[in-house]
């Protein structure tokens, strides 16, 4: 068990729940437990309906609590999804919470400016291909896709192609509603055990107004969408983590 100088919590959504529990109350009790005694502790963003689990478990801890939510700053980064404002955010919170650590204004804006370069991050809105725009993100939960799907649907395109593959814990009932209907979709299994069946989520799809044909694997629905799409069309490609580690 490691003993950080700063523990970070981004925010609290149904997302691996069949370790963390079925509510959100259960599952911010399970991530709570990274509260460490007499260490400050960062939360993304603040929840309602989760803001007192963190309270309590901080007091227990006698750990400074700060939400990110609270202070927002106006951050510049080479990440280009809409969501790493605020992840950014949050970064910089953390920072302003470590001890015996001193990064200037100036560091820290050119941190921002180079995540991609000095940490090789792949699968976060990364841009594939131009033309046609090929862009990928691991965004995999209600949440996160919520502001994906959001950025993709400014996109100026012809034609939306959709790469989509899940995994068999994934509550398709609130994740699939974000995605639009208005786009052609490529339906894929990632290669990994708990990978669901291209075929079942082409079916639960479809209850959702979102259709298109299933492929053996992920690269042959990415090859797929490719040939089909024209330059001034859109290919996004996600669902998953798997799904994007499957094409960058």
């Amino acid at each position: 068990i490691i003993s950080p100088e700063v523990s970070v919590i981004t925010n609290i959504g149904y997302d691996h729940t069949q370790f963390l529990g079925d509510t959100l109350p259960e599952i911010a009790f399970e991530k709570a437990g990274i509260i460490k005694k007499n260490t400050p502790i960062v939360i993304g963003e603040k929840q309602k309906e989760v803001a007192d689990v963190f309270f309590k478990k901080a007091l227990e801890m006698n750990a400074t609590i700060s939400f990110a939510s609270d202070k927002k700053y106006d951050v510049e980064t080479d990440l280009l999804g809409a969501y790493q404002k605020k992840n950014g955010t949050t970064a910089i919170h953390v920072i302003k919470a470590l001890k015996g650590f001193t990064v200037s204004e100036n560091q820290l804006h050119k941190g921002l400016l180079n995540v991609v370069k000095n940490t090789n991050l792949k699968g976060r809105w990364q841009t594939l291909q131009v033309a046609p725009r090929v862009i990928c993100d691991t965004a995999h939960n209600k949440e996160g896709l919520y502001y994906v799907m959001h950025q993709l649907a400014s996109l100026p395109a012809k034609n939306l192609h959709i790469v989509l593959g899940v995994v068999t814990d994934k509550k398709l009932e609130e994740i699939l509603p974000l995605f639009p209907e208005d786009a052609s979709y490529y339906f894929c299994k990632p290669n990994i055990p708990r990978g669901l069946d291209e075929q079942e989520l082409q079916s639960k799809a479809s209850h959702f107004g979102l259709l298109g044909s299933t492929y053996n694997s992920v690269n042959e629905a990415y090859l797929a969408a490719i040939s089909n799409a024209e330059k001034e069309d859109v290919v996004f490609v996600g669902g998953s983590t798997f799904v994007v580690g499957e094409v960058v």
